[in-house]
């Protein structure tokens, strides 16, 4: 599959702003044997004082920016072509929950791609008695692969996709709590739930396809930035991805921004400035087909 994707991220202060420093992370990065970025590109407006670009502990792409001057908007701009492969569902090789507690028992990395981050809580994600009693229930005696599908499909008929419902901040356990939320809000649950059995999981984000094939439903999420879980189902299976908020694994149409152990990790901008008022943002995305 090929695609053109195209970001635009507005944001109006109430006062001028100054001395602001950014980190931006919105461009799609390669990944060996699934997605190439074919071509990328990502502006800014009004122009930064000071940009570089570089790769963070966990190989997502990073751009920093930083004004020195005053201003009242920015504007940020990506456009890019992506392919993305069409892959197989993957075989559940993966093992019970007990046999997962033995290969990570004997396996001891600091590496990027090393489940052993991807088990505790982490600045976004608690552990939570309630969230981990509701993936056990779901869960039961299957393999960890069988188990985060069940999660998955679980957190799809339980909770109610709702844009007004929660705000960037909201936490894991208020979202489970309205059982209604966006993508970020039901992988943050997912996440906190297969932590809870044990099971190593992480956040993506990236973009879906904005226009469905002819007779498919659109999915939940395309009209903006998307964000879903991988999941480390052992050493034979390795990662695989879920869409808890559209009740499928990840495939074709999801482009990958980045992976962290939550949002927190891949947000498209955090920064720090100075200003006396508040700011309203803007998001707009189109993924596109190229026939």
């Amino acid at each position: 599959m090929l695609y053109d994707v195209r970001l635009e991220l507005h944001y109006d202060y109430k006062a001028s702003v100054h001395g602001d420093r950014h980190l931006v992370r919105v461009a799609p990065i390669s990944i060996p044997n699934v997605q190439r970025v074919i071509a990328s590109s990502l502006s800014f407006e009004p122009r930064p004082e000071q940009e570089t670009t570089f790769t963070d502990y966990f190989g997502n792409l990073v751009t920093t920016i930083a004004y020195g001057g005053r201003h009242d908007h920015l504007d940020v701009r990506l456009t890019a072509r992506v392919q993305v492969e069409e892959l197989a569902n993957p075989v559940d090789l993966s093992p019970t929950l007990d046999g997962l507690r033995a290969e990570l028992s004997a396996l001891w990395s600091v590496a990027p791609e090393s489940p052993q981050h991807f088990l505790s809580a982490s600045p976004r994600i608690p552990l939570d008695s309630d969230i981990t009693a509701y993936a056990r229930a779901l869960a039961g005696d299957r393999s960890v692969y069988a188990a985060a599908m069940a999660l998955c499909l679980g957190i799809h008929r339980d909770f109610r996709y709702d844009k007004d419902a929660t705000q960037v901040d909201t936490g894991p356990i208020e979202a489970f709590a309205l059982k209604r939320g966006v993508c970020q809000d039901f992988a943050h649950v997912m996440i906190a739930g297969l932590r809870g059995l044990g099971i190593p999981a992480g956040y993506v984000s990236g973009f879906l396809r904005t226009i469905p094939p002819k007779g498919k439903p659109r999915l939940e999420g395309a009209d903006a930035m998307h964000a879903w879980v991988r999941v480390w189902c052992g050493k034979h299976a390795g990662w695989v991805e879920f869409d808890p908020t559209n009740a499928m694994l990840a495939g074709p149409d999801h482009i990958t921004i980045g992976h962290g152990r939550d949002y927190s990790d891949i947000s498209p901008i955090v920064g720090v400035l100075r200003t006396s008022g508040s700011h309203t943002a803007k998001q707009s995305v189109d993924v596109a087909r190229v026939e």
